[in-house]
């Protein structure tokens, strides 16, 4: 029951920002910088797939072991870190092997990356720590 909880509430944590932040705050800005290259409508099974994914990715190396050792704090660097490594291994690469990628843009996912992953990886610890 710990698991399932813990991933539901960081799946829907992460969501939430991410819906909010994709479909309102930034939806201007990537839509300026990577014209032609957004997919419209999304590509659902992929972004499905990465949102299931990255969330199981979070409970394996930041969750989990933040709510065995160190709590709620530990999980923000380290999900701050899980979040940066995995957003500037796309963005970088995108950079490298896309023309045209955007510079402007990968900065600003790699910060929000950082930022989601750290705020629900917080949550997702916070309910595994209350099942403890």
């Amino acid at each position: 029951m710990k698991l399932i909880a813990t991933y539901f509430a960081t799946a829907t944590v992460f969501l939430i920002l991410d819906i909010l932040w994709l479909g309102t705050i930034a939806l201007g800005l990537y839509r300026e910088q990577m014209g032609e290259l957004l997919a419209q409508p999304f590509n659902m099974p992929a972004a499905t797939a990465f949102y299931l994914l990255f969330v199981v990715g979070m409970m394996i190396f930041v969750i989990l072991p933040a709510a065995a050792s160190g709590g709620v704090p530990r999980a923000l660097v380290m999900g701050a870190l899980f979040g940066f490594f995995t957003y500037m291994t796309y963005d970088l690469t995108g950079l490298a092997v896309i023309k045209n990628f955007p510079a402007k843009l990968a900065v600003v996912d790699i910060t929000w990356g950082t930022v989601v992953t750290a705020v629900a990886s917080a949550a997702g610890t916070a309910v595994a720590m209350r099942f403890s």
